[in-house]
């Protein structure tokens, strides 16, 4: 069993999507409303993977852990939102929220460059027993396009494609996003 140190049901999803043939359940914290959020403090993403892997491994101390940090980087705004993109409007914000402060920020700049990032963490027992990562390249369009996907997705075209990830299906998508290839580093560690 593998226990995904996240009550986002998108991430878990995808997750599950790409290693359902290498562990025989895979579940999120969504079942477990008493474990505490813990503070997410790092400065980077691999910090703040750590930090999630490490206390649900403590918590859960039977349990294979898989942590993930991600976030989007533009290259115009100086790597922002980056470590802080689930909260880039604020401590309370969601989605439409960001996606609202981030267009609003990209107002008239025509340097569009940027990158979805994931680091993972593989922890048991209070332990980190591998980390891995990985990028996806790409551009923001100057609106939002599509109904899928979540967080950044309806403004963020990968490389090579004209359509967002909120467009693309999910089987393009988890072929070549950031998550996905952390994930086959993780798939190739475990064999």
């Amino acid at each position: 069993m593998l226990l995904v140190a996240t009550k986002n049901s998108h991430k878990t999803e995808e997750i599950r999507a790409i290693l359902a043939d290498r562990f025989d359940k895979i579940t999120d914290l969504r079942t477990q409303a008493d474990h505490p959020e813990p503070d997410e403090s790092g400065d980077t993403f691999e910090a703040n993977a750590r930090i999630k892997a490490l206390a649900a491994s403590t918590r859960f101390p039977d349990a294979t852990i898989l942590a993930d940090d991600s976030g989007l980087d533009v290259d115009a705004l100086d790597g922002a939102p980056g470590v802080h993109s689930s909260r880039y409007a604020g401590p309370d914000a969601n989605d439409r929220d960001n996606r609202e402060k981030l267009m609003q920020e990209m107002e008239g700049v025509d340097e569009r460059s940027a990158r979805f990032r994931c680091v993972m963490v593989l922890a048991k027992g209070g332990e980190v027993l591998a980390t891995f990562d990985g990028t996806c390249e790409g551009h923001l369009s100057g609106q939002e396009t599509g109904w899928g996907g979540f967080g950044y997705d309806r403004l963020f075209i990968p490389e090579g494609y004209y359509e967002s990830f909120a467009i693309l299906p999910s089987e393009i998508k988890n072929t070549l996003s950031h998550r996905a290839k952390a994930l086959e580093q993780l798939k190739a560690w475990l064999t």
